[in-house]
């Protein structure tokens, strides 16, 4: 962590027809972790609150607009900036481009991309939150580089900027001092890895507790739900497969099992499926219980092998070759990482006799 006093100067561009929720949602994640560390400094002992509104190892919040205007969301809301593009300051610790509608002229703006290019080249990072990817494309700042943003987007991201490695699935990627998030509510899962980065893990689920998340999304985790990522079939045997998949995901899934439901052969009913739904029956079901295996182990203490047994892997071995594939990380690290309830009080004492790091935000200030 770099010295208390100093603060980390977050700069975030505002332009007509952007996305509020872009905006406001890394913004109150960074706000959050001062008023934390605000509370934590004041009830150390013997320490004296100060007038200042920068708090020690904290965040300085700046908004900038190409001439320092008013600007109006494309929900309708207006914001005011804090100043113009010339006001920014001299140190900027991270560079946050939103995205929504008014991405499209921004990354059209010449003048705004060389701002861009430029307040880049001097930030120790630079993050984008949905479409804000296609400004930081059209600076050149992802050329070579792999980024993501919203999923509906991600086809057009890599055709106008062919040199991107556009992955439309994760929540966020990190390349080098590059971030760039997925769409809308993916910019508060990225303001809180890097809250993370900043500081440690305690401080990003403190906060997410604080703003009601449940967990902090890891950033290879997947934009959609299983639902969601496949399509819905025309036909409706196939959704009638579907339902009963999500009804008991322990359930006998087999090939056969659910061609014979559909009333159709083995082979025309897994032709069919992925036909319409864009994957195979196998890897949907595998999906549906991951989803639910994930579900178990953020909000439950039960064992891995009962988690495994529930979801219909059988075996903990089974669950946990599927969360290495698909995850990169074993069951018992991810339930470690994001579990609702955050680190338990073993796991931190396990930690200091270790010589561990004391969070800087280490309780939550009392109501």
């Amino acid at each position: 962590m770099s010295n208390p006093a100093d603060t980390r100067t977050i700069a975030v561009l505002l332009f007509d027809d952007v996305q509020s929720l872009d905006v406001s949602g890394p913004i109150e994640v960074f706000a959050t972790a001062n008023r934390l560390l605000d509370a934590a400094l004041a009830a150390a002992p013997g320490a004296r609150r100060s007038d200042s509104r920068a708090v020690p190892g904290g965040y300085t919040i700046r908004t900038l607009s190409a001439d320092g205007a008013p600007i109006r969301t494309s929900s309708a809301l207006t914001l005011v900036p804090d100043g113009s593009l010339l006001d920014a300051p001299e140190r900027i610790d991270t560079l946050i481009v939103p995205g929504g509608r008014g991405a499209r002229a921004a990354s059209a703006d010449a003048r705004l991309l060389e701002w861009v290019a430029d307040a880049s080249a001097r930030s120790r990072r630079t993050a984008s939150v949905c479409t804000g990817a296609f400004v930081l494309a059209a600076a050149g700042l992802l050329a070579g580089r792999r980024a993501t943003t919203h999923w509906a987007a991600a086809a057009a991201l890599a055709r106008l900027h062919p040199d991107v490695r556009v992955d439309p699935d994760p929540i966020f990627v990190r390349d080098g001092n590059i971030w760039t998030s997925a769409g809308v509510t993916a910019g508060i899962d990225l303001a809180l890895a890097l809250v993370e980065r900043d500081h440690d893990r305690d401080a990003a689920l403190t906060i997410a507790r604080h703003l009601v998340m449940f967990l902090r999304r890891p950033g290879g985790q997947s934009q959609f739900s299983a639902t969601l990522a496949a399509q819905e079939p025309a036909r409706e045997p196939l959704r009638e497969v579907q339902r009963s998949i999500l009804d008991d995901v322990a359930g006998d899934h087999s090939v056969d099992a659910m061609a014979a439901r559909a009333n159709m052969s083995a082979r025309h009913f897994a032709r069919a499926f992925r036909a319409e739904t864009g994957v195979t029956p196998a890897r949907y079901v595998e999906r549906v219980r991951l989803e639910a295996a994930r579900r178990r182990l953020e909000d439950t203490a039960e064992p891995i092998a009962r988690v495994a047994a529930a979801c219909g892997f059988g075996a903990a071995e089974t669950m946990r070759r599927a969360f290495l594939r698909a995850l990169d990380v074993a069951p018992a690290e991810y339930r470690r990482r994001f579990q609702a309830g955050g680190v338990r009080p073993a796991d931190a004492a396990h930690r200091r006799s270790h010589g561990g790091r004391r969070s800087i935000i280490e309780k939550e200030p009392s109501r």
